[in-house]
C-alpha cells in the first residue's frame, strides 16, 4: 500500500470523489469530518501528511494545525480553505504547513501536493539520473576533444552541476559511472596543466587569470569609490561555493560566477601569497625577500599578506585606504562583527577567513570529523551548516545592509585522496602530501608532474639540485618508511598543493545586495 493520508473537512462526504481518485492512485486514505477526530487519529496511528479543511466547526483548521504540530512537527501538512484572506494564510504559513490550497480544488491538484511533499525527493532524484543519462554522451564527446583553458572552465562547472544533480540519486550505478566519468575528466585536466602551465606563465600561450593576476584583473576594477568587501574563503571549492550561494541569496544577487585558476602548487603558502602580492613566488621572493618564506625555512609562510596587498596596490595605482584581517577563530570572527562600522570608512575591506581550511585538516586528524564528512556530499554539508551559524555569515549579512559591494573568492580547493604514490627524499623535503620539493628526490616520473626546473614556472630553487613534484588527480605521497601506517592515516581525507579540477578551477564571485 502506498502513503497514508488522513483528510479532514466537515463536508468530507462531497469529497468522496476526490478520496477515489487519490486511492486509485495508490494512496491509502482516511477521513473525519472534524478536527477533534484529526487530533484523535493522529494520536492512534501513523500518517505520512494531512490534508486539513481550514474552516469547520469547533475546532478551526488553524487551531487543528497548533495542536498537531505540538504533538507531531514532522508531519506535514496541506491547509484547504475556501478564503483567501491575507491573514488566514500567514497564519497557515506561521503554523508551518506544507502546503496550501484554495477551494474548489480538482483531484490532480491534490495528487500534485501530495507528490510534491511525499514524492519529491524520489521524483527529482529520477529526473535528474534521467537528464544526467542524456547528457553523459554529450559530456564524454566534450572529454574527447582539446579544450582550451576557457572550455575546461566550463566543462567543469556543467560537472559540478551534474555532481550536485546527482548526489541524492537513489541509482547507485548511476552514482558509479558519474565518478568514472569525473576521474576520467580529472585525468585529462592533469595532461592539459602539465602541457600549458609554463607557457602561460612564460607568455608562450594565452593565459587564463591565475592567482597573481586575480587583484589587478578581478578586483582593482571595482575600486572606483565605492566600499568593497573581498572574502578570500581558504580552501574553498567551486562546489561548495554553489551550496553557500543558495543562502547568500536571501541577500544578494550573484551578478557574476567566474572560475580562475590557482597557481602550482595549490597551497596557501604559494597561491594566497601569489594572491595578495600580484607576483608569482620567484618574483616575491626576488623584489620582496623580507616577505617570502620557504618550505624549509622556520615560522609561518603568510604573514606579510597585507604587506604583499599594499604594495600590489599601489603598483596598480590604486592608492586607496583598505584594511586586512585574518580570521583564524570563532573569537576573531565576532570580534570582527562587532567592530564592522569601523569597515564602513575604508574603499576596499578583505576578510580572510581559514575555517574551510581548518576543517579539511581537522578531518584528517579527527576521527569524528572523519565520520560526519563521509563522502563529497558530507564535506558540503558540513561546510554550509558552519557558515550559517559562523561570524562570516553575519559579516555577509551586515555587508549587504550596507550595500557594499561583495566579492568572494578563494587561493585553492582541495581533493579526496586515495591513491599513495611512493616518493623518496632527504630530510629537509617539505611535508605536503600532494607535492615534493627538494633535491634527489627518487619517483616514478609517469606518476607525476615534474618540473625539473623550477625557475621555469616561476618556483624558489633552495639550491641547484631542487626539483617539484606534484601529485595528480586523487593520488599523495607517502615514503616507504611506515609506508602502510600512513596510507591508512591519509587515505580517504581532503589535501591540496597538487594538480586536480577541484584544487585547481577555483570561484571567484560579485554580488550585489538586494
Amino acid at each position: 500500500m502506498g502513503n497514508k493520508i488522513l483528510w479532514a473537512d466537515d463536508e468530507i462526504d462531497l469529497l468522496k470523489p476526490h478520496v477515489i481518485f487519490l486511492e486509485s492512485k495508490g494512496y491509502s486514505v482516511e477521513t473525519v469530518n472534524s478536527g477533534d477526530d484529526a487530533i484523535d487519529k493522529i494520536d492512534e496511528q501513523d500518517f505520512d501528511l494531512v490534508l486539513l479543511d481550514e474552516n469547520m466547526p469547533g475546532l478551526s483548521g488553524l487551531e487543528t494545525l497548533d495542536r498537531i504540530k505540538g504533538k507531531h512537527p514532522s508531519i506535514p501538512i496541506v491547509m484547504i480553505t475556501k478564503s483567501e484572506e491575507e491573514s488566514i494564510m500567514e497564519g497557515a504559513i506561521g503554523g508551518k504547513i506544507a502546503d496550501y490550497l484554495i477551494k474548489p480544488v480538482n483531484p490532480n491538484q491534490i495528487l500534485l501536493a501530495l507528490k510534491k511533499n511525499l514524492e519529491s525527493k524520489r521524483l527529482v532524484s529520477e529526473k535528474a539520473t534521467t537528464s544526467y543519462q542524456r547528457e553523459f554522451r554529450q559530456i564524454a564527446m566534450e572529454l574527447q576533444g582539446r579544450m582550451d583553458h576557457e572550455e575546461w572552465v566550463e566543462f567543469y562547472q556543467k560537472l559540478i552541476h551534474w555532481e550536485l544533480e546527482l548526489e541524492n540519486s537513489e541509482e547507485e550505478s548511476m552514482l558509479e559511472v558519474f565518478a568514472m566519468q569525473k576521474k576520467e575528466a580529472n585525468q585529462l585536466f592533469c595532461r592539459f596543466i602539465s602541457e600549458n602551465y609554463a607557457f602561460w606563465l612564460n607568455g608562450i600561450e594565452d593565459a587564463p587569470v591565475m592567482s597573481h593576476t586575480l587583484i589587478e584583473k578581478k578586483i582593482a576594477p571595482h575600486l572606483q569609490g565605492q566600499t568593497v568587501m573581498l572574502f578570500v574563503i581558504d580552501n574553498l571549492r567551486y562546489d561548495q561555493w554553489r551550496v553557500l550561494r543558495n543562502v547568500l541569496r536571501n541577500l544578494y544577487t550573484v551578478e557574476k560566477e567566474e572560475i580562475y585558476y590557482s597557481i602550482l602548487p595549490t597551497a596557501t603558502q604559494y597561491a594566497r601569497n601569489a594572491l595578495f602580492a600580484g607576483l608569482m613566488p620567484t618574483e616575491i621572493e626576488k623584489k620582496y625577500p623580507q616577505w617570502w618564506k620557504n618550505d624549509s625555512d622556520e615560522g609561518g609562510k603568510n604573514l606579510y599578506e597585507k604587506e604583499l596587498l599594499t604594495a600590489n596596490l599601489r603598483s596598480l595605482g590604486k592608492n586607496v585606504k583598505h584594511s586586512y584581517n585574518k580570521i583564524t577563530n570563532l573569537n576573531k570572527g565576532k570580534k570582527l562583527v562587532e567592530n564592522f562600522s569601523n569597515l564602513l570608512q575604508n574603499e576596499l575591506n578583505v576578510v580572510v577567513y581559514n575555517f574551510v581550511d581548518m576543517l579539511s585538516h581537522a578531518r584528517t586528524d579527527m576521527e569524528v570529523i572523519r565520520e560526519l564528512a563521509d563522502d563529497e556530499s558530507a564535506y558540503r554539508s558540513l561546510t554550509l551548516s558552519w557558515f550559517e551559524h559562523s561570524p562570516l555569515y553575519d559579516l555577509f549579512k551586515l555587508a549587504a545592509e550596507n550595500k557594499m559591494k561583495v566579492l568572494l573568492t578563494t587561493d585553492h580547493g582541495t581533493i579526496k585522496v586515495d591513491d599513495p604514490i611512493k616518493v623518496v627524499g632527504d630530510r629537509n623535503t617539505n611535508s605536503n602530501l600532494r607535492y615534493k620539493q627538494g633535491k634527489n628526490l627518487n619517483y616514478n616520473a609517469s606518476e607525476v608532474f615534474e618540473v625539473r626546473n623550477p625557475r621555469d614556472c616561476f618556483l624558489p630553487q633552495q639550491n641547484m639540485s631542487s626539483s617539484y613534484i606534484f601529485a595528480k588527480e586523487d593520488s599523495f605521497f607517502v615514503y616507504p618508511n611506515n609506508y602502510n601506517h600512513y596510507v591508512n592515516f591519509y587515505n580517504n581525507t581532503f589535501q591540496h598543493g597538487g594538480i586536480s579540477l577541484e584544487e585547481v578551477l577555483i570561484p571567484f564571485v560579485e554580488l550585489k545586495a538586494k
